[in-house]
């Protein structure tokens, strides 16, 4: 295995189990919420998800560019624009197959990958600084964790794991 497919391989897996992580949270509905105590992910789940999208979008660059020096930058849009063009039209394909069609805007009539991409592009450092917050934040966490999901499924078609069996026996 090439060192580009596994780091790629590594950064992708960190990206699963942080969205692993987050659907163990308990669901909170912050209208049914009286005690502001209790409110204990208020911001958590969009910053990791946030976190969780950038290194899924790392992990395409690694494969695409066959160079583990990704963009040192929690943009969003920056890092789906720095994937090969056959890479983001694939992806926004996929997004408009599988994601929209469950997840409609009120926006946009006709959206891709790159809208939810920007619309979200910040967002592991808005939500990480929480307190600072200078403008309205909005997440749309349903629609942004399908579309994580379906960038984490289509990295994983990209390649397959096949065990191998030792050429003179089995090793002792």
């Amino acid at each position: 295995m090439s060192a580009r497919l596994s780091t790629a391989i590594r950064i992708c897996d960190a990206a699963r189990a942080i969205l692993r992580k987050t659907r163990s949270f308990p669901d909170q509905q912050l209208d049914e919420i009286e005690d502001w105590a209790d409110r204990e992910h208020v911001g958590v789940e969009p910053m990791l998800l946030a976190l969780s999208m950038e290194l899924a979008l790392k992990a395409w660059f690694v494969f695409d560019h066959d160079n583990p020096n990704v963009l040192k930058s929690h943009d969003l849009t920056k890092l789906f624009d720095a994937l090969l063009p056959e890479s983001q039209q694939r992806l926004d394909q996929e997004f408009k197959r599988s994601v929209m069609p469950h997840h409609p805007s009120l926006f946009f009539v006709d959206y891709g990958i790159r809208d939810i991409l920007t619309q979200h592009k910040n967002a592991f450092i808005d939500w990480r600084y929480l307190h600072e917050a200078k403008k309205t934040m909005m997440f749309d966490q349903s629609t942004f964790e399908a579309t994580l999901e379906m960038v984490l499924h289509e990295f994983r078609k990209r390649y397959r794991i096949e065990k191998v069996a030792p050429v003179f026996g089995r090793p002792n």
